[in-house]
């Protein structure tokens, strides 16, 4: 690669309903795990108030702090600006535009579960969070 070419991080949006759980868990794997190397957002379609505190808790086992988090609301800029839209139960409410790739990624819901219920639910996201950053950022 020369020199004048700009090398863009990729960019993922983890959309859910709340913004609580689920997506919160997945930005934070993803902001450890690819070290900087990807740009990490997280919205919900209706934002709770604040952060599961089983998911908390869940992610603060396995060394992130995800306690200072805050719900966000989807935006269409949010969706414009990412490369990847990964869906976790928000159904249509996620704008659709040509050219973004989208997954849905079928989780269970983590809302009003203690954090054993979360645990697995942690580890589901991790392992495809693990998948993503090896497609994203394929090894020299």
């Amino acid at each position: 690669m020369s020199t004048t070419e700009i090398t863009k991080k990729p960019s993922v949006l983890f959309v859910c309903v709340h913004n609580a759980g689920r997506s919160q868990m997945a930005a934070a794997y993803l902001t450890s795990l690819s070290k900087g190397a990807i740009e990490v957002r997280s919205a919900g379609s209706q934002p709770a108030a604040s952060v599961n505190p089983a998911a908390v808790e869940a992610m603060a086992e396995e060394g992130i702090d995800m306690s200072t988090e805050i719900p966000k609301i989807l935006t269409t800029d949010a969706v414009k600006e990412s490369d990847v839209v990964i869906t976790m139960g928000c159904g249509d409410t996620c704008p659709f535009f040509p050219g973004k790739r989208y997954e849905d990624w079928e989780l269970e819901d983590p809302a009003g579960q203690g954090v054993e219920a979360v645990r697995p639910i942690r580890d589901d996201i991790k392992s495809r969070i693990q998948a993503l950053i090896a497609d994203l950022i394929p090894a020299n």
